[in-house]
């Protein structure tokens, strides 16, 4: 089978489309013939060594897929061979096919098709983890989301929207942020060519935003914080501009602010039941057409490493869709 292979930890550029053996399901896995596997920010830092996990050498990145089971390993049960299902492997989707444990994969629903399968659940989950569980965002309170146009931004933008909150979108091009009105956004910051915090303040009459997701970091974090409210609440969700912010925690003592750490993979791991509780409550508002997966741009499995290398510098929206199989 092809396989987008890293077999080192470094440059996006060192990825290489090989011919690799099939894999063979182990006890309680299955294998997925891949059919989408959609691209997020983390396929990037993986590849290089700068993710929190480093999976075994070698392996082909991707942590999101859909397509078909083809193989059921010894004890898998729920599942059976011929079944369309969505999976969150960690890594491994850039490939024809994936070994991948049975409590990764769901069943993919008869209205979502193979692409919006494997652009859903990392940044919804991300999303909704981060806002309703972490955050705690409550109807008719003011989010502000930074980076609004990328996949986990417009995700937040929608799910924001979804809990009841006003949603703010922040973002760096007119461009972007048009994109991020079409997916709900109410209001929206320029922060090119806008000071990111006065132009809050300036939609907020002077309050400033209950809660920040802010999954971009560098100088745009101390400017969202300088921006929320008494009691407000940033959300650390990941540094997509290359720079882990220090802020100065006189600004948390001054308005009783809070900086919380998201992290969905872990908490994935941790609490099952919770995520299942969010697969359920997405996929509903997916049926009531509340949340629409921001599917930007389509490449074959010989333009993805291109595609990484675009995604980690920042210049792609939404979320961009492997289609394996063309």
């Amino acid at each position: 089978m092809k396989a987008l292979m890293c077999h080192a930890f470094g440059p996006i550029s060192e990825l290489r489309l090989e011919q690799v053996e099939d894999p063979v399901p182990g006890p309680g896995q299955v294998v997925v013939a891949i059919h989408a596997c959609s691209l997020n920010f983390p396929d990037a830092l993986i590849v290089q060594g700068l993710y929190q996990v480093r999976p075994p050498l070698p392996f082909a990145p991707g942590a999101e897929f859909a397509g078909v089971v083809e193989q059921l390993g010894e004890g898998v049960q729920g599942l059976r061979v011929g079944q369309r299902v969505a999976v969150f492997a960690g890594h491994g989707g850039l490939a024809e096919r994936c070994a991948v444990d049975a409590s990764r994969v769901l069943p993919l629903p008869d209205e979502m098709d193979f692409a919006q399968g494997a652009a859903f659940g990392l940044t919804y989950g991300t999303a909704l983890h981060a806002l309703r569980t972490v955050g705690a965002l409550q109807p008719g309170q003011t989010l502000l989301v930074l980076g609004a146009a990328g996949g986990v931004g417009l995700a937040a933008v929608e799910v924001g929207k979804a809990l009841g909150a006003r949603v703010i979108a922040a973002a760096s091009s007119a461009e972007r942020l048009r994109l991020a009105r079409q997916h709900g956004a109410d209001a929206t910051v320029d922060y090119s060519t806008q000071d990111l915090r006065r132009g809050v303040l300036e939609l907020t009459e002077g309050r400033g935003a209950d809660l920040v997701l802010d999954p971009v970091g560098g100088s745009y974090t101390e400017s969202a914080l300088r921006a929320t409210a008494w009691r407000g609440a940033l959300l650390v969700v990941g540094f997509a501009a290359g720079e882990i912010p220090r802020l100065p925690l006189n600004l948390l003592l001054l308005q009783e602010r809070r900086v919380l750490g998201v992290y969905w993979g872990e908490a994935l791991r941790r609490d099952p039941q919770g995520h299942l509780r969010d697969v359920r409550q997405l996929l509903q508002w997916f049926a009531e057409a509340r949340l629409h997966p921001p599917i930007t741009e389509r490449v074959g499995l010989d333009q993805a490493r291109d595609a990484i290398e675009r995604m980690a510098a920042r210049r792609v929206m939404g979320k961009v869709v492997v289609d394996v199989r063309a």
